[in-house]
């Protein structure tokens, strides 16, 4: 499950109606298991893809619209039937093959746009946005269907989306776009916890960043002086970045601790007011002013309930983070 990331305009879409078939690439060759399809028209291609808007047939039962293509390529009726039979299965939808699309929900309409992609058992599924229309809960639950079903028929998928949550829940893999180009390549776990760049370091969840300069290299730690927090911070995944270089000093809202208390540790700690409190269920995210005039967000969960939260509007706080958590990111 590969998923291609990045905001409106990237080129996401763009690239899988490359992969497609449906434009032609200006430059480069396409391989898929190591076959050039550069020059293969759209319909002899072994990929299928799904549109958003799943674009199903509303004149045809379930059973018809994803049997289509079968018929298409004139296979047996019983081979036909066998298959449909197989693939309902598979995407929950048995039972509902005599169904029109006005008598489905949004959700057994994307199963029927999913079944019959994957009936002809294609090499490449490509996914534009297959949730954009799915409510929220309806979307958290089709995310783990996708991906099971995946796993149980081992077609690679590759899904263009928007949603930062949706990529890093389903996906094996992930890109993430700027303008046209592919800026970072790996897991969620990887591009989340190990940005290479600003942007893409933006781009997945909330960060803080800092300006500073690098001070010193240690052995497994560099450096870091920021006037903008007011102390010496380190940081311990910095790769080689030269003494006097300046840098973005980066960290995430959930790993950053508050405490009333003063931290005994002289590195990676700030003062500060908090301003503002957005209670959000499982977490609280706390805006606190330092010194600086900057603005840090800190998340924390919520353990206690709302009356008894240790931190109200207001209050002096330090907060503080380990320097495993922190990023050093080139400008």
């Amino acid at each position: 499950m590969f998923s291609l990331l990045g905001s409106s305009g990237c080129g996401k879409t763009t690239f899988l109606r490359i992969l497609a078939g449906f434009e032609k690439p200006s430059s480069g060759k396409i391989f898929i298991d190591g076959v050039d399809i550069t020059g293969i028209p759209v319909f002899k291609r072994p990929v299928n893809m799904m549109f958003q808007s799943y674009a199903i047939f509303p004149h045809l039962n379930v059973f018809d619209n994803i049997a289509f293509g079968l018929k298409q390529d004139k296979l047996a009726k019983s081979l036909i039937n066998d298959k449909v039979r197989e693939i309902t299965g598979l995407v929950n939808l048995s039972g509902l093959e005599h169904r029109f699309p006005g008598q489905l929900s949004g959700g057994q309409k994307q199963r029927v746009a999913l079944a019959r992609c994957l009936v002809k058992q294609p090499k490449l599924l490509l996914l534009d946005e297959p949730m954009a229309a799915l409510d929220k809960s309806l979307r958290e639950l089709t995310q783990f269907e996708l991906v099971n079903i995946q796993e149980r028929i081992g077609v690679t998928f590759v899904m263009v989306t928007h949603d930062q949550g949706e990529a890093m829940t389903m996906s094996s893999r992930m890109a993430v776009m700027e303008e046209g180009k592919i800026r970072q390549i790996g897991t969620p776990h990887d591009i989340y916890e190990f940005p290479n760049s600003k942007y893409v370091a933006e781009f997945i969840g909330k960060v803080n960043f800092f300006e500073g300069i690098v001070l010193e290299h240690q052995l497994d730690q560099v450096l870091i002086e920021s006037s903008e927090i007011g102390c010496v911070c380190n940081a311990t995944h910095a790769g080689t970045v030269p003494v006097g270089t300046r840098v973005i000093y980066a960290v995430r809202p959930e790993k950053i601790m508050i405490s009333t208390l003063r931290p005994a540790y002289p590195r990676n700690w700030v003062k500060g007011t908090i301003k503002e409190i957005a209670y959000l269920g499982n977490i609280s995210t706390y805006y606190v002013r330092i010194a600086s005039g900057k603005t840090v967000i800190a998340t924390l969960p919520n353990l206690l309930r709302l009356d008894d939260r240790n931190f109200q509007w207001e209050d002096e706080v330090y907060l503080f983070w380990r320097a495993e958590n922190s990023m050093v990111l080139a400008t």
